[in-house]
């Protein structure tokens, strides 16, 4: 979590001295918006609680290999948001996007709280390029996809006008 946590503050920290605006623009038709970048964000961290949640709770017992997520960092690589992760397309301000920010990464905190004495490799969830990831990946997966999408952010901060 330490280094979610790390993770997290530089990606405010990059975003901190952008106006709403900026924030909210796209650079291109294709592309996202920073602030549709940190609803992605929001929107994955707060569903795989939720989902993590769920499965320590109800999935059978498996073991599930560790899983080369430090690749997700690579950027050369393009993958498709899951419906359920792509971002709406509605102008918000920076304060509420840190609101949201704030309550997800809290409810990922309490997780691992509430999680720290089970064994996690043993209960697994699928993700489209990795197959099955045990919980134990999960959460420094979510970090390790935030700073995919910081190095993004800093792409796209060199192209805003």
């Amino acid at each position: 979590m330490k280094e979610n946590i790390e993770i997290r503050k530089k990606l405010l920290e990059s975003v901190e001295m952008l106006s709403d605006e900026q924030l909210n623009q796209k650079v291109s038709d294709d592309s996202w918006s920073i602030m549709q970048v940190l609803d992605h964000l929001y929107l994955m961290e707060s569903k795989l609680v939720k989902l993590m949640t769920r499965t320590v709770k109800e999935a059978p017992t498996e073991l599930t290999s560790e899983k080369p997520i430090h690749l997700i960092i690579d950027r050369s690589r393009k993958f498709d948001a899951p419906a359920h992760f792509i971002p709406s397309n509605e102008f918000t301000s920076l304060d509420e996007m840190k609101q949201k920010l704030i309550h997800s990464r809290n409810t990922l905190i309490e997780f691992v709280e509430q999680t720290k004495d089970l064994n996690l490799d043993d209960k697994g969830m699928p993700h489209p390029v990795f197959g099955q990831i045990n919980i134990k990946q999960w959460v420094p997966f979510i970090g390790l996809h935030e700073k995919r999408h910081l190095e993004q952010i800093n792409e796209i901060k060199k192209t805003l006008k």
